[in-house]
């Protein structure tokens, strides 16, 4: 894995740091405030550090797809507050990114400052990766720090144009996502378990080839089984199968088979009529087929020890998209019981995939029992695919350091 210049390989001191982070985080409706702050907090080391070393913190980021046009549904306004909340220090907002406003407070900012510009993708030209636009974020400061890497898989100007410009290097954030999810995708300690789930196998095709030559044992639950538990002739009554996906699951049921690994499906199910709390609900082997009129909507008991027995041992865990349908109680024992499992583990170097399966262990309080959870859930994917991501690409290698202006 290449080896990336950080933020800790620069000189800070006095100088106007331009930090892509991750303030995507969701308001509010009634109130108009931060919901969720777990972004926030993981950018807050790279910050403190900008600021604790005289740098002069002026962060950029996007808030949802406003369409690259402002709309105040979309405004950073509320993190700031939040931010400053957290940081116990002032936080200017300036409501524009790039432009004379923009400038000014810039050019007044004192070491130890915080700013926090608007919205990004206020501009079509952000996710253009247009180089004007970029090169006009890039001269309100003398270096780049990457934290942002729920965008590390897009090649848009605040993270990858702005390197055209000033020298870029990682966050603490963005170190660790690439040191822990490298590490898995590169050299894995073995024995080396995948655990899969989420609705479709379609969303996750390029995971598993590319995990099919490197672990020894992938578990596959959630929606997505039920395409190869159809494609091996089970019945699977109303579950959500993908159809034209049904020759696919074969063809990596077999190359699973042929390289010796071992790919693991239920042995059993909690069906229901409705996908809602309350409803009718039991357990079906798979064997015994589920009814029609019935679908599966988490792995059953059996299952869930099953899992268990296959994560013992296991040295390197990768885990990307929940069991069952986790937000509704009755269909969240497979996730839960799967998290507990993962927290259990001993000896072993435990990767959640963000996106739903980060939503999961923070739902069962399980984060900090686990080696790492990933902040980006397609950018995630992507690295577990093997893909090179724009966003780490453009960041300075450690043995080509830049001369810093």
């Amino acid at each position: 894995m290449l080896k990336k210049l950080t933020v800790k390989d620069v000189d800070l001191k006095d100088k106007k740091v331009l930090l892509r982070v991750d303030f995507n985080v969701p308001i509010d409706k009634e109130t108009g405030e931060v919901a969720d702050d777990t972004r926030i907090k993981a950018a807050l080391p790279t910050i403190k550090y900008v600021l604790e070393n005289g740098g002069k913190a002026i962060l950029v980021s996007h808030l949802g797809r406003p369409k690259g046009k402002k709309d105040p549904k979309y405004s950073l306004k509320p993190v700031a507050k939040r931010l400053e909340q957290l940081l116990g220090r002032t936080v200017s907002f300036v409501d524009d990114c790039i432009g004379e406003g923009a400038k000014k407070v810039i050019e007044a900012m004192k070491e130890g400052e915080v700013v926090l510009l608007e919205n990004v993708r206020f501009y079509p030209e952000e996710k253009k990766n247009d180089p004007e636009f970029a090169e006009k974020l890039a001269s309100l400061a003398d270096i780049h720090v990457n934290d942002a890497f729920g965008t590390a898989h897009r090649a848009h100007a605040s993270n990858v144009g702005v390197a055209q410009y000033l020298t870029s290097v990682a966050g603490f954030l963005m170190e660790k996502e690439i040191a822990m999810l490298g590490k898995a995708v590169a050299n894995p300690e073995h024995p080396y378990v995948v655990i899969l789930g989420g609705a479709k196998v379609s969303d996750k095709i390029g995971v598993i080839t590319n995990l099919l030559k490197k672990a020894d044992r992938i578990l596959i639950g959630g929606a997505m089984m039920f395409t190869f538990l159809k494609a091996l002739g089970k019945q699977v009554g109303d579950s959500l199968v993908e159809e034209d996906k049904l020759e696919l699951a074969k063809e990596i049921m077999e190359e699973a088979s042929k390289r010796g690994v071992e790919f693991v499906l239920p042995i059993d199910t909690v069906i229901a009529k409705e996908i809602e709390a309350g409803a009718e609900s039991k357990v079906v082997r798979i064997d015994d087929g589920i009814p029609e009129g019935w679908k599966g909507l988490d792995i059953g008991p059996e299952t869930i020890e099953l899992f268990k027995s296959k994560l013992k041992g296991a040295k390197t865990v990768v885990w990307n998209g929940p069991m069952g349908v986790f937000e509704i109680d009755d269909f969240a024992k497979g996730t839960e019981e799967i998290a507990k499992a993962l927290a259990e583990l001993e000896d072993a170097t435990t990767i959640v995939g963000g996106g739903d399966s980060a939503a999961a262990i923070n739902k069962f309080n399980l984060a900090d029992k686990v080696s790492h959870v990933s902040t980006g859930g397609g950018a995630s994917l992507e690295m577990l695919e093997g893909k090179e991501l724009p966003g780490i690409a453009s960041i300075a290698d450690a043995d080509e350091k830049k001369n810093d202006g």
